[in-house]
C-alpha cells in the first residue's frame, strides 16, 4: 500500500515524524540523536502502551519497534499497528521490514539511523538490547556483532545474522524479573506458576478493549495490581487512572465523590468539585470494593455505564465523559444479586469480562519470588535482608489466609525481629493466629 492510500484509510500522516518503541533508553538516545540530525521529529515510548498514545493525535510517518518491550507481546503489539494505521511506516529495530504497512519516502534514512545506532558502543545505562527470538538468552552486558557500515548508497536492513546477547544492569529489582518477562508474565505480577501464566494471559487479552472488567478475589491477592496492569496496557495508559474504594467513604458522601458536585448542592459544599468519574475521563475508573456501593447509588451507576453521562449531585445538566471501569470485590457479587443486595443488572454490566485473581494458597511455587521480590522492595529504604533455608521452608508450611498482603506483613515483622543481621530465620517468621469468638 502506498502512503497516499494509506492516508485515505488513516488520516493525514506528519511527514518526518518518528516514534521510538524500546525498553532500551541507551538505544533510544542514541536513535535520537541520529534522527534528529536528519531532520526528524521524535517521540520516545518505553512500552507498546505508551506508544499507542502518541497514534491517538496526528500520525506519525514512522515507527520503530525493538524485538522485545515490557508490557506487550511484539508480535501482537506490530499486527494491531499494521491493522489500525496502515498509512504508518512500520520497522523493527533488526531492520525488518513489516509487511502490509505503507514505506516511507524516507526509509532508507531510517535504515541508516538503525545501522549507526547499533554499530555505536552501547551506553552504560542501557538496560536492554534487542535479541531475534531464535538467539539464546543470557544473563550478562549487552554485546552487539554489526556487520560493517555502509560507506554510500543505498541502506539495506542489516544482516538478520546479528548475533546479541542479553543483559541488563544492576538495579533494586529483584532479582528474577527478567526470567519472569521472558517467560510471558508482567513485571507487576510475581511468579511463573500456571495460575498466574493464566491470570497474565486474561489481562493482555483484554486490556486493549473497552469492556469492562470485573476482577474478584479474596482481601490481599492483588487486584489493585491487576487494574492498574490493565490500564498499563491498554490505549488509555498516558491518561488517568483514579482509583476509589467504596468502602472507605461514608454512605452520604460516596455520591458526591463519584459524580462531583455544585456548590451548595448540600451542607458544607462550599464550592462545586468534580467527581472521580469526570476526574478519569479518558482513561480508568478504578472501584475498588464496588460490593459496598449503597443500593441506591447503584442506579445511578448503572445508568452511567450505559450511556456515558453524568449528572453532578446539585447539577440539571449531564456530562458527557469517556471512561474505561473496572471493578474490584471480594464479595460474591452474584449470590449477593439473589440475595437483593445488589443489582443483578450492574453485575452484569460490571461482569463483562471476569477475572479472578487466585489466593495466595494456589500459587505456593510462587512463595520465595514473592518473598524475594517484598524483600527487594523493604532493602530500597533499610538494609536489605534475606531468608534462611529453614525461614523459606517455613513460608512454605503455611496457608495464608490473608494472602500477599499477609506475606507482606510477616516479612517485614521478621526483618524487624532479626535486628541488625542480614538474615531473617525461621524462629523470626511469626504468623498471626486469629481466634474468633
Amino acid at each position: 500500500m502506498s502512503v497516499t492510500a494509506g492516508v485515505i484509510a488513516s488520516g493525514a500522516v506528519t511527514a518526518r515524524t518518528v516514534v521510538l518503541v524500546s525498553a532500551d533508553a541507551g538505544l533510544r538516545q542514541r536513535l535520537r540523536s541520529i534522527l534528529v540530525g536528519l531532520r526528524w521529529q521524535v517521540k520516545e515510548a518505553s512500552g507498546g502502551a505508551e506508544a499507542m498514545a502518541f497514534l491517538e493525535g496526528p500520525l506519525p510517518e514512522a515507527m520503530l519497534v525493538d524485538s522485545w518491550l515490557p508490557d506487550l507481546e511484539v508480535g501482537g503489539f506490530t499486527g494491531l499497528i499494521r491493522q489500525m494505521y496502515p498509512a504508518m511506516e512500520l520497522l523493527r529495530v533488526d531492520g525488518a521490514t513489516e509487511g502490509g504497512v505503507a514505506r516511507s519516502p524516507r526509509r532508507n534514512e531510517l535504515l541508516y539511523a538503525l545501522r549507526e545506532a547499533q554499530d555505536a558502543p552501547a551506553n552504560d545505562t542501557a538496560a536492554w538490547v534487542a535479541a531475534p527470538e531464535s538467539v539464546p538468552m543470557q544473563i550478562g552486558r549487552p554485546v552487539v556483532s554489526m556487520p560493517g557500515r555502509l560507506a554510500s548508497g543505498p541502506i539495506e536492513p542489516p544482516q538478520k545474522s546479528i548475533e546479541v546477547e542479553i543483559g541488563r544492569r544492576e538495579s533494586a529489582e529483584v532479582s528474577g524479573v527478567a526470567s519472569q518477562r521472558m517467560a510471558g508474565i508482567l513485571p507487576e505480577l510475581v511468579g511463573t506458576s500456571e495460575v498466574m501464566q493464566e491470570l497474565t494471559r486474561l489481562i493482555r487479552l483484554v486490556a486493549p478493549r473497552s469492556a469492562t472488567v470485573l476482577i474478584e478475589g479474596e482481601t490481599g491477592t492483588g487486584k489493585e495490581v491487576v487494574a492498574r496492569a490493565l490500564h498499563r496496557l491498554s490505549l488509555r495508559a498516558a491518561r488517568p487512572f483514579v482509583v476509589l474504594n467504596c468502602a472507605a467513604i461514608p454512605e452520604t458522601l460516596l455520591e458526591a465523590e463519584l459524580f462531583g458536585h455544585t456548590r451548595g448542592a448540600f451542607t458544607g459544599a462550599v464550592q462545586s468539585r468534580t467527581g472521580r468519574i469526570e476526574a478519569a475521563d479518558g482513561g480508568t475508573l478504578f472501584l475498588d470494593e464496588i460490593g459496598e456501593m449503597p443500593l441506591a447509588l447503584q442506579a445511578k451507576m448503572l445508568r452511567f455505564l450505559e450511556n456515558g453521562e453524568l449528572q453532578k449531585v446539585g447539577d440539571n445538566e449531564t456530562v458527557r465523559v469517556d471512561v474505561r471501569v473496572i471493578a474490584a470485590t471480594h464479595q460474591p457479587l452474584e449470590q449477593r444479586s439473589a440475595e437483593k443486595t445488589f443489582r443483578l443488572d450492574l453485575y452484569h454490566r460490571l461482569a463483562v469480562f471476569p477475572i479472578e485473581v487466585p489466593p495466595l494458597r494456589m500459587r505456593m511455587d510462587d512463595i520465595d519470588s514473592l518473598a524475594e521480590h517484598i524483600l527487594a522492595r523493604m532493602g530500597q529504604e533499610s538494609p536489605r535482608k534475606r531468608l534462611t533455608v529453614d525461614a523459606a521452608a517455613k513460608l512454605q508450611e503455611f496457608n495464608w489466609p490473608g494472602n500477599v498482603r499477609e506475606l507482606m506483613h510477616v516479612l517485614e515483622r521478621g526483618a524487624i525481629l532479626c535486628g541488625e543481621r542480614q538474615e531473617i530465620g525461621a524462629e523470626e517468621i511469626r504468623f498471626r493466629r486469629v481466634t474468633r469468638a
